[in-house]
């Protein structure tokens, strides 16, 4: 039977996501749905997507924009944002490609990458995005502040979408997965000692990884 999964954000955790694709052994059929925020911040953002990219050939991956892969994006068209870029974890995004100066080192392939990720997902009980909604407000029609930056400690949406969908998304930590029934977080802070977490959404199976690999 095939799954939908979802993972939390993986900021450069590369150990992490590697270990997290081996418990859940993706399968052709499985829909993977990595929620953003794949680079900064972690020692390994280029391992991560490199792993990704390479996870497209083994099941249906469906890769959201988070507002860290939109600012390395984004770094490369000017200072400011590259600096704004630096500022929020981008030099250790840059570490791993070999350098905190040079953007032009960041393989084609990972700007292909990003730049082709979507900003939500929407099945027919679920919608997937990287940082927040508005009940009263489509999903198609959210706002890059909303879908990308919006932290949950800001806005906490007190009701349901206005589809009756289940909301699934990352960016704000969590010490644990908050599950409002309406809304549930999968960014439990890998990066800074937490886990990398996926859900199976249909079955609610959890996986859980640290940083150095070690399945909880």
């Amino acid at each position: 039977m095939s799954r939908t999964i979802a993972i939390g954000d993986i900021h450069g955790c590369s150990i992490a996501l590697e270990a997290l694709i081996e418990a859940i052994n993706p399968q052709p059929d499985d829909t993977i749905i990595p929620l953003g925020d794949y680079v900064d911040r972690g020692i390994d953002s280029k391992g991560v997507l490199d792993q990704l990219i390479d996870l497209r050939d083994r099941c249906n991956l469906v890769p959201i924009l988070g507002n860290h892969d939109q600012m390395m994006l984004h770094a490369r068209e000017g200072r400011s944002d590259f600096q704004f870029w630096l500022n929020c974890g981008g030099d250790a995004a840059l570490d791993s490609y070999g350098s905190t100066g040079k953007l032009d080192l960041i393989p084609r392939g990972h700007i292909r990458f990003l730049e082709a990720c979507r900003s939500y997902f929407e099945t027919n009980t679920h919608i997937f995005l990287h940082a927040n909604y508005k009940p009263e407000v489509p999903v198609e029609q959210l706002d890059d502040h909303t879908i990308r930056w919006l932290s949950l400690r800001d806005y906490l949406p007190s009701k349901p979408h206005c589809s009756g969908k289940i909301v699934v998304v990352g960016h704000t930590p969590q010490t644990e997965l908050l599950d409002l029934g309406y809304l549930i977080c999968l960014d439990t802070g890998v990066w800074k000692g937490g886990w990398l977490t996926a859900l199976d959404v249909e079955s609610g199976k959890t996986w859980q990884v640290s940083d150095t690999g070690n399945l909880r």
